[in-house]
C-alpha cells in the first residue's frame, strides 16, 4: 500500500496522471505566450505570422489532445482520434463555407 492507502500500480498510475497534466499545462502556457509575442513585438511580417500563428494553434491542438483528453496513436485511442478528426473536418467545412459565401458576397456587393 502507498502513502495514500491506494495499491501501488493506482498511485503510480495517479502520479503519471498528475506528471503529464503539468507537462500539459506548461506546454500549453509556453506555446500561449509564444503566440502572444509574436503578434505583440511584431516579429513577422503579416503573412509569416499568420503562418506561424496557424502552426503554433496546430501544435497546441496537438498538446491539449495528448496531455489533456490523452488521446495518441495507440490503437485502442484510434476510435476517440477519428471521432475528434472527423468533428474537426465537420467543423473546418463550416467555417471555411460561411468564409468562402461572405467573401463571395462582399464581391458580389463592390
Amino acid at each position: 500500500m502507498s502513502h495514500q492507502g491506494l495499491p501501488i500500480s493506482e498511485d503510480e498510475t495517479l502520479k503519471g496522471e498528475f506528471r503529464d497534466y503539468c507537462i500539459g499545462g506548461v506546454l500549453a502556457l509556453l506555446l500561449t505566450m509564444l503566440a502572444f509575442a509574436l503578434v505583440a513585438w511584431n516579429i513577422f511580417e503579416s503573412w509569416n505570422r499568420l503562418i506561424s500563428l496557424s502552426l503554433l494553434a496546430i501544435i497546441q491542438v496537438i498538446v491539449h489532445f495528448r496531455y489533456f483528453l490523452h488521446i495518441d496513436l495507440r490503437k485502442s485511442h484510434r476510435d476517440e482520434l477519428q471521432l475528434i478528426l472527423f468533428t474537426g473536418l465537420i467543423l473546418f467545412l463550416m467555417a471555411g463555407g460561411t468564409v468562402w459565401i461572405l467573401w463571395n458576397l462582399h464581391f458580389r456587393m463592390l
